[in-house]
């Protein structure tokens, strides 16, 4: 399911569609190890203020689903405030990753996720570029023709939730 790369604590890989979840072959999903230094009090606001700088927004705070599901019609930042798990990306023959406090998921339209097991202090902000709304998707039969629509119109956000307009997803995203 795609070749995974390491640039800088950062992964990226391409996840092709496995015929129930569109996943994105255009975008590759992004993962910043140990990215976020947070304070030890209230860490989530610390990303929110983070990635709202950044225009993204619509932010959010609790955990990721324990089933496979995606967005058709927006990109997803999730920053890991506390905790760890392992999260299983591009549905069930998907790879998996361990995510901890400090790290960032960027998920491209399309792509399915899924948490596989937490600890039970694990917790995420999500987010999603400026005016982006999300829908969830969970791999029905009937799905995919709109969800196909709605990825082929989710415009690249402009900027990075982390860097801004300098960094991995602007580069790597409009390669």
């Amino acid at each position: 399911m795609g070749e995974q790369i390491f640039i800088d604590n950062i992964v990226h890989r391409f996840l092709g569609d496995d015929g129930t979840f569109p996943n994105n072959g255009r975008l590759p999903l992004l993962i910043y190890q140990d990215t976020l230094t947070l304070p030890g009090r209230n860490p989530a606001r610390a990303i929110e203020q983070l990635i709202e700088s950044h225009n993204w927004g619509s932010s959010w705070r609790n955990g990721i689903f324990s089933h496979h599901h995606y967005h058709s019609s927006a990109h997803e930042a999730l920053g890991v405030y506390s905790g760890k798990a392992q999260v299983q990306l591009g549905g069930p023959e998907g790879p998996q990753f361990s995510v901890q406090r400090g790290d960032v998921i960027v998920i491209p339209a399309g792509v399915a996720h899924k948490n596989l097991g937490c600890r039970p202090d694990f917790r995420v902000v999500g987010a999603y570029p400026a005016g982006q709304s999300w829908d969830l998707n969970v791999g029905k039969a009937g799905e995919r023709p709109q969800a196909d629509r709605n990825m082929a119109n989710v415009p690249l956000p402009e900027t990075d939730p982390v860097f801004g307009e300098t960094r991995p997803l602007v580069r790597l995203w409009r390669k």
